[in-house]
């Protein structure tokens, strides 16, 4: 091996190894002799080729350990000089000074009432499923005990893909609950939040595009008392512990017996005479026993098993507890609308 370079290299090892960095300035300095791209360690590889073979390894191995260590010592200086910067920056701070105001974020009223919703069902067993907004026909529509002639199936009331009458947006999340039938078995006891789509004219009072939470409970024995319980138990805790509801028979396609489900708003002021139409009572969502067709569809057995199943939308849910008078509000982005919203959910 030629001794120069060996001693050379053993040299500079010392010299890297005993280099105190006290400062930016003595940082600086190591940087540009050991590290940067000009360094004096990159010669001494051009040495190889002047060593003898069988000391070339060696020698290579040796000059890879010294920029190793000229690397790492750089490093923890780099670190220990910034976190002596940081000490002496929190130092110099005036703790007497009054504090920055932080402006708080808001979450969309949407998500508000979405999340309460969810905390409600949640406390009675349920779980949350979700699932595609693009759907098949029989998911969305035939699952659901939709008759071909249904006028929910028109082009004028349901979003078609281009060039498919197979493919859709959802017209509803009941879509979830017929995707879970068919890939689970009872029990089961889920709600569906989700966003669903109408070809509906925009105004005040609906809108293209909205969201949904649908229920579902398919077990043995279940009957028409546990859906009305669960709903009595659901208002209560959404509108206040003195809410009254009340079942109204209607349809539906996927339940039998339909009903609707009012509470008792009040009349206590012009808005609530408005909303209710003089009556106190208003309507916020659709339920009933799901029919034996949609169990038999989903390959459940009917004679085994009974179920009930609700769905509500939330937007209704927002405008009622925050007397927002037009749904359009919600899509809008308006950031005047949105900051009067404040939530822990």
């Amino acid at each position: 091996m030629s001794v120069n370079a060996f001693d050379k290299a053993k040299e500079l090892m010392e010299e890297i190894k005993n280099f105190k960095i006290n400062n930016e300035q003595e940082k600086e300095i190591f940087r540009k002799r050991f590290v940067g791209a000009k360094n004096i360690i990159k010669p001494l590889f051009g040495e190889i080729r002047n060593i003898a073979n069988e000391d070339k390894k060696a020698f290579g191995q040796y000059l890879n350990e010294m920029k190793q260590t000229a690397e790492k010592i750089f490093a923890e200086a780099s670190v220990k000089l910034e976190m002596i910067a940081d000490s002496n920056t929190t130092q110099n701070i005036d703790l007497t000074r009054s504090a920055e105001p932080i402006k708080l974020g808001t979450r969309h009223p949407i998500s508000i009432v979405n999340n309460k919703i969810i905390d409600i069902f949640t406390k009675l067993g349920f779980t949350v499923a979700e699932d595609r907004e693009i759907e098949d026909d029989w998911h969305n529509f035939t699952a659901m005990n939709t008759p071909e002639d249904h006028p929910a199936r028109d082009m004028q009331d349901t979003f078609y893909l281009k060039d498919s009458v197979e493919r859709l947006l959802r017209t509803h999340t009941s879509s979830v609950q017929s995707r879970l039938m068919t890939s689970t078995k009872p029990p089961i006891r889920i709600i569906a939040p989700g966003r669903v789509y109408r070809n509906e004219t925009i105004s005040a009072r609906s809108h293209a595009q909205f969201h949904q939470v649908e229920g579902l409970y398919i077990d043995e024995g279940v009957s028409f008392a546990d859906l009305k319980q669960t709903l009595l138990y659901f208002a209560q805790e959404m509108y206040g512990k003195n809410t009254k509801i009340r079942l109204r028979p209607s349809y539906f396609p996927f339940t039998e017996p339909s009903a609707e489900m009012d509470v008792y708003w009040g009349l206590n002021d012009e808005v609530d005479y408005r909303i209710t139409k003089g009556t106190g009572w208003l309507e916020i969502l659709g339920c009933g026993m799901v029919d034996p067709n949609v169990l038999d569809n989903c390959d459940i057995d009917p004679v085994k098993y009974t179920g009930f199943a609700f769905g509500m939308g939330i937007e209704r849910q927002a405008m009622l507890l925050h007397r927002i008078d037009d749904i359009r509000a919600f899509f809008e982005n308006d950031v005047r609308f949105l900051e009067q919203f404040k939530s822990v959910f």
